[in-house]
């Protein structure tokens, strides 16, 4: 103990030090004081449970349907989610099991595929978590770059794999830069993993916001392949904490068996919710978020350089001037707009995040703020 009996940094573990609180949440800090923000920082859908869903879980409350639900989900949901999948793959080793939120199956898959030293293969920009994660269970990042159009080199790829790569996490649509690989791509990233025998994990959680074309996963090429999925975005259930993880037998299994020992189980009432969550069709709000794209990209198409976002809720221009961290504080400090430098994101700062899960009046203000911004450098 030290002076005034307050804890030592002696006696926090050393996986602490590995990252720094999150930059999204910085950026919250900088705005809390802002009296009208203009607010396109933040992944959440800007649209409510559907009443249904809602329904669904006040009932399940109402009827005390609140203990523990099996580790595995409930079979109400479970089951309607391996029907799915198993229609849609055909695999007969696939499993499924409902998680506490698509983070909390990612932490699930990487403590239970990846030793100290695997090397995890994922492309930059990416999603904060992966390279927070991986350290976090000792394996070591191997980020290949995109930039500048965001696309995946078969090659870059193939010459990164070693002996010690266990991993290649592929999120499409993607977060932050809302690109969705092409079908050669994601084909020839399945049957890269299976040919060189390394697992493949396939982030679908935006599979519902495709907006160009037919969503592709990798798990039609390669059985192999470890499909995380969840409600968060597709439903506006990002507070619910509900996702599911689907693959080989042997995989699903071990990460049931550690989810036992960790987060136990997802929220039971929300467990129905997701049930009924499944039967709602939600094209409309899907083409609600392809205008706010068109709005969006028409709108910064004069003074930004971006390469077109095809699916997902989020753009990744190019800062016009400095750098993403000048550009944001920029951004915050004289127009009130929130945005998030990409140096959150990336092992470079030379762009920045949009999220346009927002108003489309939100939007239309955010535009005419970017706009000033570019010609201020």
């Amino acid at each position: 103990m030290t002076k005034n009996n307050t804890p030592s940094n002696d006696w926090l573990a050393d996986r602490t030090r590995l990252f720094d609180a999150s930059g999204i949440r910085k950026v919250f800090d900088l705005g809390a004081k802002l009296k009208d923000p203009i607010n396109l920082s933040i992944g959440q859908p800007d649209f409510d449970v559907p009443q249904e869903a809602r329904q669904a879980c006040i009932d399940a409350i109402q009827s005390r349907k609140n203990g523990y639900a099996l580790t595995q989900g409930m079979p109400v949901l479970r089951e309607k989610l391996q029907a799915r999948v198993r229609q849609e793959y055909g695999h007969e080793d696939r499993e499924l099991f409902v998680t506490s939120g698509t983070s909390g199956g990612l932490l699930l898959a990487l403590m239970v595929l990846v030793n100290p030293g695997d090397e995890v293969i994922f492309f930059d920009p990416y999603f904060v978590m992966y390279d927070a994660l991986v350290n976090v269970v000792g394996g070591k990042p191997v980020v290949i770059n995109t930039y500048p159009d965001f696309r995946i080199d078969l090659d870059r790829v193939e010459s990164a794999i070693t002996p010690r790569t266990k991993l290649i996490l592929l999120n499409s649509p993607a977060n932050p830069t809302g690109v969705v690989a092409d079908e050669a791509a994601v084909r020839g990233l399945a049957e890269l993993a299976a040919r060189k025998n390394v697992v493949l994990l396939s982030d679908e959680v935006y599979r519902l916001f495709c907006y160009d074309r037919p969503f592709v996963s990798p798990a039609r090429y390669n059985p192999q392949t470890l499909v995380l999925d969840g409600f968060s975005k597709s439903y506006g259930m990002t507070g619910w904490r509900l996702g599911f993880a689907h693959g080989p037998a042997a995989i699903i299994q071990e990460m049931i068996k550690l989810q036992q020992f960790s987060f136990v189980c997802a929220p039971q009432p929300m467990q129905w919710a997701g049930a009924a969550a499944l039967e709602i069709d939600m094209a409309e709000t899907i083409d609600a978020y392809r205008r706010k794209r068109d709005q969006l990209v028409s709108g910064l198409a004069e003074d930004y350089e971006l390469a077109p976002p095809g699916g997902a809720f989020y753009a990744f221009p190019k800062v016009p001037w400095s750098d993403g961290e000048t550009f944001v504080r920029r951004a915050i400090e004289r127009h009130q707009l929130l945005i998030i430098p990409g140096g959150v994101f990336s092992r470079r700062d030379t762009h920045f995040r949009i999220s346009y899960a927002a108003p489309d009046a939100v939007i239309e203000r955010g535009i005419e703020a970017l706009k000033k911004l570019a010609r201020e450098g």
